[in-house]
């Protein structure tokens, strides 16, 4: 039944002689799914024995039929993929496989092992028993590829990271030493051009930095990680150039492309240098609009969703959190 992972179940008060109906929270006790698990309720009034039978009758059928109607509706389900199967050949079974990866749990294999009893014929039941097992190959070997990619993922950072790595075995940030920064970025430049920096290395900065700042008590890694993505982000977007438009020099788009090539460390001198309201003669506004065309550009270019896109365009915007800043700074000077 769907609602047996539920933290909840239904209880009698035992508090009052009222026939109180409680929800509290209980282990390994299910609760019908019609039932809001968000909430506690409790009836303030008394009720008598019969009306409280006669409800909780009611109350127990309308749950049934549910759960009834609920395990119909995905038994079809599981047939019609079935059967989708049964009918692919071998090219169209690992795509269908691969689509509905989530969908073979041991629901999937008891309703297909239910559906080869029932075979009237030895060949029919023959051909669910390859059905069984050419879909787990699939499975086995996705499994065994998406294990191997995390790893891959596991010591290209490991790499990446060493340089920063003090004898003592930790994290020192900002680097005693400037040179191991050098090596890191360079590390960086490198696997990025070999094309080893994909969607699954990416994944793995992710979860690395999401445990780090969870922990809480590895500032240094944290702020190393970001590092990474920030010049992985930097040579990225430096690989398309929007500062010429035929013979002209567009220079709000010149100067954003100055600052994606730098350090974080001169964004702000880089800024001051170039704006119209410190020693430049571009508007912010004309930086702001660079920055939002460079942001669309990025969404269209990169897939939706993925962790590309998404640190791409906040290395775009941490830029234009930084120029305003920076003209906010000045203004008030």
């Amino acid at each position: 039944m769907s609602a047996v992972p539920s933290h909840y179940a239904v209880l009698a008060s035992p508090f009052s002689a009222r026939h109180s109906i409680k929800i509290s929270r209980c282990k390994n006790l299910p609760i019908q799914s019609s039932l809001d698990k968000r909430w506690c309720c409790t009836t303030p009034y008394p009720l008598s024995t019969k009306s409280s039978n006669i409800k909780r009758t009611s109350f127990v059928c309308a749950a049934t039929n549910e759960e009834a109607e609920k395990l119909f509706f995905k038994t079809v389900e599981v047939d019609r993929l079935i059967d989708m199967l049964m009918e692919s050949n071998a090219k169209q079974l690992e795509k269908l496989v691969l689509e509905n990866i989530l969908a073979f749990n041991e629901g999937f294999w008891i309703r297909l092992a239910a559906r080869s009893d029932t075979c009237k014929t030895s060949d029919d039941k023959k051909d669910y028993e390859d059905l069984a097992a050419s879909v787990m190959n699939i499975i086995d070997f996705f499994v065994k590829k998406t294990k191997d990619k995390i790893e891959s993922s596991t010591e290209i950072l490991e790499a990446i990271l060493n340089p920063m790595v003090e004898e003592s075995g930790d994290i020192i940030w900002p680097p005693r030493d400037q040179e191991s920064l050098v090596m890191m970025v360079k590390e960086v430049q490198l696997r990025e051009e070999a094309g080893q920096l994909d969607e699954g290395f990416l994944a793995e900065i992710n979860a690395q930095l999401r445990q780090a700042s969870e922990d809480g008590d590895k500032p240094g890694l944290e702020a190393m990680l970001q590092k990474v993505l920030q010049v992985y982000a930097s040579k990225v977007l430096s690989k398309r150039s929007y500062a010429l438009k035929g013979s002209e020099v567009l220079k709000a788009e010149k100067l954003l492309e100055s600052i994606i090539k730098a350090p974080e460390e001169v964004w702000n001198k880089l800024l001051i240098d170039g704006l119209a309201i410190g020693n430049g003669e571009i508007s912010a506004e004309e930086l702001c609009g660079a920055i939002k065309k460079r942001i669309e550009r990025t969404l269209i270019r990169t897939e939706s969703g993925s962790y590309q896109q998404r640190i791409l365009t906040e290395f775009l915007r941490g830029i234009r959190s930084r120029s305003e800043v920076v003209v906010k700074t000045l203004k008030g000077s």
